[in-house]
């Protein structure tokens, strides 16, 4: 409230000296006028030094306004799950508010395997409203980075392996935020696919496959999404760091993409003050992320945009035509965001962006196995449950780094299922592991104390005579947002699930044949108990109504609906990256050798049966497709083709299905997939009824990069078009021909 009534007067006090005390008409505060009239006006009117002011941080998480021309600070916020606690003006500490807590929303993983823009549109209206009531100009997020890895710790604030997945998931997802008149940005740009020395690695990866694999969502955010800023990335490439990158920033973004908005710097991304002015990049955050170092009263002043810039150009060694640039970004960002007088008020914490959040959640619960029908639950059947896995009690929207939130509430797996069985059905529980029993991540306190002395012979034992009592067994084990896991900063050592738990769940095969595994994680994960467990849910990292969802899928109030937005691999050597030789890389440098072929390209290609499919997601009804059709045969290149096939809902009740479009190049003259994702459509069934599904293509479906040419090139040949419900389970297919 205070800092709304601050920036009143700051305005009220900008508007009266610039009509009275220049007697000069103020064009820049007339929304009326067009943008670029308004930024040119205010450019005029500001001196050097509150030029570079506004490059630069001026405490953790804002950057400087210009008071004396009624232009406000500038306020980002993590993260793209929830919004970030307050924090100290100078350090990571929680600023101890007590009216901070916020809805988390389910990771980003979880949102991509919904499949759903519709469920894009609502995270990012939901939690653009959240950032808005917390006077938050800039949302950090979302993270379209490329799932190349299992082992990448930071995987669960991306959106997959597909690049087309990724791209229509982001753009509903960024209008929905800066409907509220906040900035979404987009993140980490680009090639930030591991951890391990995220701050030193040089990417070294061909044009083709930065263009075809790794550039495509963020291309989709700019001139799709109309993003209004982008987050630079930690890593190097072509020597050098993201942040300033002169092939990225200015000869990608700027010139190829057009992009106007601002260009701001991971948090400790920036190293060198020449290239930070030449090569594109707009505001530098987190230099020194503890915010005061170097000997000085006030570090920010000492960051690589500010003395040093302004000393450069006392010195005359570089002129301001690019501080000019980077201001226009700035304010272009300003009169989107902070100097936008319509924007909504926001709101936070609602019980309507809980349910919003649990709803995403529900669409993007993912049921890989049910041998049996061994789901949903039938509580008419059921007395006792048996709920084992310390992930059913853990809270998991703390943790994973930057995006670790102070959630308003976040119902636990065993609270939720406790919750939706009552009192007919009687709950037990037993821990069956200790993984990380700590509370306190990243500034934010759970006020769990998860320790337990028992020994994991002790632990195994009260699973086992547990799990023999009960009707249905439900695990709820997988990864955690601790080190090493799905966390920034560090990558996972290994695919397997850690704390032991694949010996514990291959003992509960032996004692029940009623054995749920719901997998929390955002990563693939190995499963040698695959073949013994009648079923299987990927459970995401689902934020504030976690337990809730998951409850209500496991029950069948809700019909499983989410597909995986990655491969699940039977081993970690069934990963291109690993299999090709390089993941982290080694000596601060690592090569993409897979090239375009990762995730379900590089398993099309070798021949490779993964464990789960791109794609692959179970229902409780069933579906029966039709014959795809296409409305010609032959095109040219300026037309488009239209798919269409009748999908049927064959089952006893209501369900959604996810009609997957794949195309295939048949005569090329380089190497490409097998098939590549270019199309999907979520539809919701009634039993015994029957939809048409269209997809509409052009000749960019058909298109590869080529680098010698530099551009989109479709050759002419025959293709086919290729309907499945998952990159393995192809249901029918059509040829056509491109002349």
């Amino acid at each position: 409230m205070f800092r709304n009534i601050k920036v009143g007067i700051i305005l009220l006090f900008g508007i009266s000296l610039n009509i009275f005390g220049q007697n000069q008409r103020a064009v820049y505060l007339d929304d009326s006028k067009p943008m670029n009239e308004r930024i040119e006006d205010a450019l005029s009117r500001m001196t050097v030094q509150e030029k570079v002011a506004m490059c630069h941080a001026q405490s953790k998480f804002s950057s400087a306004g210009v008071p004396r021309l009624g232009i406000p600070d500038l306020w980002t916020t993590d993260g793209p799950h929830g919004i970030r606690p307050e924090v100290l003006w100078d350090e990571w500490s929680q600023a101890g508010w007590t009216n901070d807590s916020c809805i988390a929303f389910p990771a980003l993983t979880c949102l991509a395997a919904s499949w759903n823009k519709d469920m894009a549109l609502l995270y990012g209206k939901s939690i653009g409203e959240e950032a808005r009531y917390r006077n938050k100009n800039v949302l950090l997020g979302p993270g379209v980075n490329i799932y190349r890895s299992p082992l990448n710790g930071r995987n669960f604030e991306y959106m997959g392996e597909d690049p087309y997945l990724s791209s229509k998931m982001v753009v509903p997802y960024i209008k929905g935020v800066q409907e509220n008149g906040v900035a979404a940005c987009v993140k980490h740009f680009a090639l930030n696919n591991q951890e391990t020395d995220r701050n030193g690695v040089n990417v070294n990866v061909d044009d083709r496959t930065l263009y075809e694999i790794y550039l495509p969502a963020f291309k989709a955010a700019i001139q799709e999404g109309d993003a209004w800023s982008i987050m630079g990335s930690y890593n190097l490439y072509k020597g050098q760091h993201c942040c300033h990158n002169q092939y990225l920033l200015k000869d990608i973004l700027r010139d190829e993409w057009g992009f106007k908005g601002a260009v701001i710097a991971d948090w400790g991304g920036v190293s060198n003050t020449r290239e930070a002015i030449f090569n594109g990049l707009d505001i530098e955050f987190g230099t020194w992320t503890d915010g005061l170092k170097k000997g000085t009263s006030n570090a920010y002043e000492n960051y690589y945009l500010a003395k040093p810039y302004l000393d450069m150009i006392g010195k005359g060694e570089v002129g301001t035509k690019e501080l000019d640039e980077k201001v226009r970004h700035i304010l272009r960002l300003a009169f989107h965001t902070t100097m936008n007088k319509n924007k909504p008020f926001g709101s936070f914490g609602t019980q309507e962006h809980a349910l919003a959040g649990r709803q995403i959640a529900e669409e993007g619960i993912v049921l890989l196995k049910n041998t049996n029908n061994v789901l949903p639950i039938d509580l008419k059947k059921t007395k006792r449950i048996a709920v084992i896995g310390e992930n059913a009690i853990k809270m998991m929207t703390v943790g994973g780094g930057s995006s670790s939130l102070k959630a308003k509430y976040e119902i636990s797996p065993l609270d939720g299922i406790k919750k939706r069985v009552g009192a007919q059905t009687e709950v037990v529980y037993a821990r069956g592991y200790v993984g990380d029993p700590g509370g306190s991540y990243n500034g934010v306190v759970t006020g769990q104390d998860l320790s337990d002395k028992r020994s994991a012979d002790e632990l195994l034992a009260e699973a086992c005579a547990v799990a023999k009592t009960a009707d249905y067994v439900i695990f709820v084990g997988g990864l955690n947002k601790s080190d090493y896991q799905d966390c920034e900063g560090v990558d996972r050592v290994s695919l397997n699930l850690p704390y032991n738990q694949d010996k514990l769940i291959s003992e509960l095969t032996k004692i029940n044949k009623k054995l749920v595994v719901v997998n929390i994680s955002s990563n693939a994960v190995a499963m040698p108990w695959v073949t013994k467990v009648p079923a299987i849910v990927q459970g995401w990292y689902l934020g504030t109504e976690s337990g809730n969802a998951l409850a209500a899928v496991l029950m069948g109030d809700v019909n499983p609906s989410g597909k995986l937005p990655f491969s699940f691999p039977v081993k970690l050597e069934d990963n291109a990256a690993y299999t090709m030789g390089e993941f982290s890389g080694k000596n601060h440098q690592v090569s993409y050798n897979e090239g375009i072929f990762l995730g379900y390209r590089w398993h099309d290609k070798q021949n490779i049966k993964p464990l789960f499919s791109f794609g692959h997601g179970l229902s409780y009804t069933t579906f029966e497709y039709g014959k795809v059709t296409a409305d010609k045969k032959e095109i040219i290149s300026s037309d488009k083709i239209t798919f269409t096939v009748n999908v049927k809902n064959t089952g006893k009740r209501e369900g959604s299905e996810i009609v997957q479009l794949y195309i295939s190049d048949l005569q090329s003259s380089v190497p490409r997939p097998v098939k590549e994702l270019k199309g999907f459509d979520k539809i919701s069934l009634n039993s015994g009824e029957t939809k048409t599904v269209s997809f509409t293509v052009d000749s960019s479906a058909l298109s590869f990069f080529d680098t010698g040419k530099h551009a989109w090139v479709a050759e002419p040949g025959d293709f086919e078009a290729i309907i499945g419900a998952s990159s393995t389970d192809i249901k029918t297919k059509t040829g056509f021909k491109l002349k």
